[in-house]
């Protein structure tokens, strides 16, 4: 029963990657929808 009910500790640096992959997916994201405000596609110069 103890077993359940530990915490696992998750290390610093996986969580410093995670968040720093977050904001990049983030960026990415805007970076997308400025794309397609300023051009109309969503990749620019592809047909």
């Amino acid at each position: 029963m103890t077993n359940l009910t530990k915490s696992r500790k998750v290390e610093e640096g996986k969580q410093v990657a995670e968040r720093l992959n977050g904001y990049a997916a983030v960026i990415g994201c805007w970076a997308l929808v400025g794309a397609y405000f300023t051009t109309g596609q969503i990749i620019p110069g592809l047909v």
